[in-house]
């Protein structure tokens, strides 16, 4: 492998291009090739990033590069990344990871029998903050976590976000907002032992509004709320025997902390440079260098809890895709 790590790209919305964009920011990655279904998405996208574009995605999986990051809507991610491993490919995922559990597995199934690297495209869990939220937590700063209180929302319409609102695309508040809170709640307290969800829908009828409650044999309890309808203050707040962590604005992006534990308060500003997408990307890069099927800060069977989680979800709320059978 040469010293510039090289990716293709499968997908050509928003999120690829943000990728594609944060990564100019790293001194040795950078997007080369990009496949869509179509010619012609494909070659929009390519010129604006000097790559070379590709037809279908079976061209981009044999191509020059390094890994393939997947940026197609969430009910293609499988479909997808499986084609990249059994290709040879080391695969970043963009979240959610899959659909379901039953994807997610198939998914990993698949990263070890090619012995290929494969990360769920958790942005957060990379970035300078949550490692300060881990090491405040894991020196006992604040104390046993007791609760976790977090939300996600956006006002996102379905004219013209038609992706978050469509079911055949898996589309609804869950899946793209929620995962958030979710993830991080995993991060700290892990797999709940009790779920309880209840949701409103969306005229198309995938969820706009999701309240979840997770509790724990410890008796930490977590309060999560996800909603396309309005914008929310995507907040995280962890609260312990001793102290409590909040995570500011947009807690889930390069953002601010403050930790108060009874004897000071410290404030963690943001100095982050960049939307924050490559930190991800320079990980995964150290995977595949060193020849690692998972990274230690996302690993396999944290994406398949979170996923388990999201399933459980779906079913109490009644949440089903067209494509899918039953949970």
């Amino acid at each position: 492998m040469k010293d510039n790590f090289k990716w293709g790209v499968i997908g050509t919305g928003g999120i690829a291009r943000q990728f594609a964009k944060d990564l100019k920011n790293t001194p040795n990655q950078s997007v080369v090739a990009v496949g869509s279904r179509t010619r012609e998405k494909a070659e929009n996208f390519a010129n604006e990033i000097s790559a070379t574009p590709f037809g279908s995605y079976q061209e981009l999986v044999i191509a020059d590069v390094d890994a393939i990051y997947v940026a197609t809507p969430h009910s293609a991610h499988a479909e997808n990344a499986i084609l990249a491993m059994e290709a040879k490919k080391p695969v970043l995922v963009e979240k959610p990871f899959a659909v379901s559990a039953k994807e997610a597995r198939l998914m990993i199934e698949a990263s070890q029998r090619n012995q290929v690297p494969l990360m769920e495209a958790m942005w957060s869990r990379f970035l300078p903050h949550y490692q300060i939220v881990r090491e405040s937590i894991s020196n006992g700063e604040v104390g046993e976590i007791i609760a976790i209180y977090a939300d996600h929302g956006q006002a996102l319409p379905a004219n013209p976000y038609y992706r978050l609102h469509a079911p055949e695309l898996a589309g609804g508040a869950l899946l793209d907002l929620g995962i958030y809170p979710i993830s991080l709640t995993q991060l700290i307290l892990g797999n709940p032992d009790q779920i309880i969800a209840a949701a409103d829908f969306t005229p198309s009828g995938v969820d706009a509004n999701t309240s979840m409650i997770f509790t724990y044999l410890n008796g930490a309890h977590a309060l999560l709320n996800t909603t396309l309808l309005i914008k929310t203050p995507t907040t995280a707040t962890v609260i312990g025997t001793k102290g409590k962590i909040e995570i500011l604005g947009s807690f889930y992006s390069p953002t601010s902390v403050r930790i108060t534990n009874g004897i000071e308060t410290r404030e963690y500003p943001n100095n982050y440079q960049g939307h924050g997408l490559r930190e991800q990307a320079i990980a995964f890069e150290a995977l595949v260098r060193e020849s690692k099927l998972e990274s230690h800060l996302m690993t396999h069977k944290a994406t398949l809890e979170i996923m388990e989680i999201m399933d459980e979800v779906r079913n109490q709320i009644g949440l089903k895709y067209p494509f899918e059978s039953a949970l």
